[in-house]
């Protein structure tokens, strides 16, 4: 397979040797044409690429007749289609956005929030999983979904599983470029912490696994955000044992029922609780609904329930036990769901979204509790999302990897809000960005952190400089989502991609040898 995906980028580079002078769209189109099946590429006058575009966009908000959409897009089905569209792209002064499941929160990873020319590599075609069982491990590809990763380790073993996130739609390769937490994070961590190898293509349009990439961006791709550092076709991990049944519970409590005082306590217990039981809390109006998975039987959560927090009122009519496998779909997509159902990748365009994150390092006090639930009860309110950190997601040093949310989170928290086509949304944005502000004295502070899976533009966005993206003014947004290690991750894309090739609005800055100060 090498040789021949080195034949095929021989041939790409005379093509493009003899056609140098057609450095633009059309050349960088001809250029595409040489080396990729036609049936491959989408362009802007093509009878598909409306619906290739809109398959796996997440939010319409970002499909709009505004919106800055790609010259064309390019659905690989091998590494050298990704390897020449590097090549083509860089000798036609075309940048490449990659989308694997569309869940950017910005949308960055299929349009341009300024115009100009760029293409889209689609990765839903990359999606093969390949499990070894007896070594506990699988090479996935960055098109796969979360869903289809757990539903292809199930059917090799019902006690493997992967620390991933909820939402079975998600791409792997966007989902674990930026940390990927689930509902197994505080036993075994996130994504990254599992992840054993990867391929890339680097701007030089070469492919590369851990050992030539090198150590720093082997580090910097394991949660330095994607898009910055290459394409990632493909990721090696680690599975993890999972007992034959988890139990699964779900508790509302209202404000009436003891919500804030529940509430109050669980953001000091959640996050010290024994790592083989995950809690989280979702706050929608005035109903805290509280979340959890148990690696374990329900006597068992019972027992511990009743000693730790007994304020829950946790009884035998709330546990439900069911494989791993069988929770993908109860936790997120409900009871009735099957497994099966984790494999659907159709995307719903019924609502806008908007959201930002925060990490809670001190417990909010209960007063502080009260006036959030004001703010909630709110006609134009949106949501709040809280999973605990503890056990061996903060046991890592914050250096580990690009993502630094350690020791010392209690929690995380995602705030969302959701509208209709029918509203321009301005007064749930406003209401997101006036409660965000509010939170302000209760949540980390210097930097204020942030998850950049759950991107926000708002935070900041990369200024560019004599065509290359400011370390300075990425800074602003980079040490919120990063902290200390922006520096590192500037530093790895200077090394890998120091022309800053691949850039978005909040893509990492190259930082190379001679500014390092």
């Amino acid at each position: 397979m090498a040789s021949s995906q080195s034949l095929a980028l021989a041939v790409l580079f005379s093509f493009l040797s003899c056609n140098a002078s057609l450095a633009s769209s059309d050349g960088f189109l001809q250029c595409l044409s040489a080396a990729i099946p036609e049936q491959l590429l989408y362009t802007q006058s093509s009878p598909s690429f409306s619906s290739v575009l809109v398959s796996s966009i997440q939010n319409p908000k970002f499909f709009t007749p505004s919106t800055v959409r790609p010259l064309v897009i390019i659905t690989p089905t091998n590494a050298s289609h990704v390897q020449a569209t590097v090549v083509c792209g860089r000798q036609n002064d075309v940048r490449i956005r990659v989308r694997s499941g569309g869940h950017d929160y910005e949308g960055l990873s299929y349009r341009s929030k300024r115009p100009e020319v760029f293409a889209v590599v689609d990765l839903a075609t990359l999606r093969s999983v390949s499990v070894d069982q007896k070594a506990a491990t699988a090479w996935v590809d960055s098109g796969t979904t979360i869903g289809e990763l757990y539903y292809a380790i199930s059917k090799a073993s019902i006690l493997l599983a992967f620390p991933a996130g909820l939402c079975p739609t998600t791409g792997v390769g966007g989902h674990f470029s930026g940390g990927g937490l689930g509902m197994l994070l505080r036993k075994y961590g996130a994504a990254i912490d599992n992840v054993l190898d990867a391929t890339l293509v680097d701007a030089k349009g070469r492919l590369l696994d851990k050992q030539t990439m090198g150590t720093d961006v082997f580090w910097a791709i394991r949660g330095g955000g994607g898009q910055s550092f290459g394409i990632v076709l493909s990721w090696k991990v680690k599975l993890v044992p999972v007992p034959p049944r988890v139990t699964m519970f779900s508790i509302p409590k209202s404000v009436n029922e003891g919500a804030i005082n529940i509430l109050t306590k669980w953001q000091e217990v959640a996050p010290a609780l024994p790592e083989d039981l995950f809690i989280m809390a979702i706050i929608k109006k005035q109903v805290a609904k509280f979340q959890s998975m148990y690696l374990g039987t329900c006597d068992a959560l019972l027992l511990l329930m009743g000693t730790r927090f007994p304020e829950l009122g946790l009884n035998k009519t709330h546990c439900k036990e069911m494989t791993w496998i069988q929770s993908v779909p109860y936790i997120y997509l409900g009871n009735t769901a099957t497994v099966e159902d984790i494999l659907n990748r159709t995307t719903s365009m019924n609502s806008f979204s908007k959201a930002t994150s925060d990490y809670v390092r001190q417990a909010i006090p209960k007063d502080t509790w009260v006036q959030i639930f004001t703010w909630l009860a709110k006609p134009e309110a949106g949501i709040m999302i809280m999973d605990p950190y503890g056990g061996k997601m903060s046991s890592y040093p914050e250096s580990a990897t690009p993502f630094p949310h350690r020791g010392g989170v209690l929690y995380n928290i995602q705030y969302m809000n959701f509208w209709s086509a029918a509203t321009d949304g301005s007064v749930r944005t406003k209401w997101l960005k006036d409660f965000y502000t509010f939170m302000a004295p209760y949540v980390s502070q210097n930097p204020r952190e942030a998850y950049v899976n759950y991107r926000d533009l708002d935070l900041g966005e990369n200024v560019v400089v004599g065509n290359v993206t400011s370390y300075q003014a990425g800074q602003v947004w980079g040490q919120k989502y990063y902290k200390g290690n922006f520096q590192r991750l500037a530093m790895a894309k200077g090394e890998v991609d120091p022309d800053d090739y691949f850039r978005n609005e909040q893509s990492i800055p190259p930082l190379v040898a001679s500014k390092r100060q």
